[in-house]
């Protein structure tokens, strides 16, 4: 115990230090926009991941523990790569996927922009599962911008919320009358299918998720990349999400771990095809980007509240709302700072 409580001590004296050589960086590199640029695009590009991991890979990383971590990178990984560039492709060279066309690209930088990815880095090792999209790219836009993307964020909220509700209460009905084994582990069988569909839907939703959050990182970048510059920036993602998987999604693993059930593939599986196909659909409505964050935590919400309420699970219906307000907790905070930073950079406040 002694060991163990020694070997925290170091790493939260090495993440201290790590935070206070990225502020003190961020305070040189603010007059030279080139190096300012290249430095929030890669500490944002490594800590909105890293954040959002939770959302987009959690379940995938929960229900794969026994497979090598490195095979998960290269299959995440190539699917990234792949993303990134047919973005540059197909967007003339906005690998953005147009989410940044009411966020003009920035001449120069401020220090709280270059602040706000070192703050969700902080967050992150809190186990906060925060709005990548409004604490990076608040500091950048106007009012009318923030106000557009938090509509449209609450909407998706709440429209998540009411359909993990009514479809895992389709499933907790299902199971009560033993018409469907979803919830439940397959067969030895069985399994290999499931994981391959599994692998499927994660890729469906990981590609989905980039076309909306790339933007938190490459806000920082021209709108227009040349390949060379998309290719860089493909391959800098590439070896962070490495480390993220080395690390198996880190503390804010624990976000998707203590939810009902989602270690078993078939729940992952579902999880991750609704959650998906939310994605394109407010990917259709408009470009204005939006919290994917919220909308993860609405999905969690729901299907929690149904299969607590409605299957005959064990666990009380206190315990799925202490779950379910303490989601909102850390996700509000993290709002709450990404607003402040939003005065901050523009020179409202201060």
């Amino acid at each position: 115990m002694k060991t163990n409580l020694l070997k925290q001590t170091k790493q939260q004296g090495s993440f201290l230090c790590l935070i206070v050589i990225l502020t003190t960086i961020a305070g040189l590199v603010t007059n030279q926009p080139t190096l300012a640029m290249w430095f929030g695009f890669l500490v944002a590009g490594y800590s909105a991941i890293s954040n959002d991991s939770v959302q987009t890979l959690g379940t995938f990383l929960a229900s794969n523990k026994k497979v090598k971590w490195y095979y998960l990178w290269l299959f995440i990984g190539s699917i990234m790569v792949a993303t990134i560039l047919y973005g540059w492709y197909s967007h003339s060279g906005d690998i953005s996927y147009g989410r940044l066309n009411k966020i003009p690209q920035p001449q120069s930088f401020n220090f709280f922009q270059l602040l706000a990815p070192i703050i969700l880095l902080v967050l992150t090792r809190f186990k906060m599962p925060v709005s990548t999209t409004f604490l990076i790219l608040a500091t950048f836009s106007s009012s009318k911008t923030i106000n557009g993307m938090l509509t449209k964020t609450f909407t998706g909220y709440f429209l998540s919320f009411f359909v993990a509700g009514i479809i895992w209460s389709l499933v907790a009905y299902l199971i009560k009358n033993k018409k469907t084994d979803i919830e439940k582990a397959p067969s030895k069988k069985n399994m290999r299918m499931w994981r391959t569909f599994q692998w499927c839907s994660t890729g469906f939703l990981w590609s989905t998720w980039l076309m909306q959050d790339n933007a938190n990182a490459v806000v920082f970048l021209p709108r227009a990349l040349t390949f060379l510059q998309a290719s860089a920036v493909a391959a800098l993602l590439f070896f962070g999400i490495g480390y993220i998987f080395y690390k198996r999604g880190g503390e804010i693993q624990e976000i998707v771990t203590e939810k009902t059930d989602v270690i078993r593939v078939k729940s992952a599986t579902l999880i991750d095809l609704i959650y998906g196909f939310i994605l394109v659909y407010f990917k259709w409505i408009n470009d204005l980007p939006m919290s994917t964050t919220w909308v993860f935590l609405g999905l969690l919400a729901g299907r929690e509240v149904a299969l607590t309420r409605l299957s005959g699970h064990k666990q009380p219906y206190q315990r799925t709302l202490a779950l379910v307000m303490k989601d909102l907790f850390r996700a509000g905070i993290g709002l709450g700072i990404s607003f402040l930073l939003a005065l901050l950079a523009s020179g409202r406040l201060g």
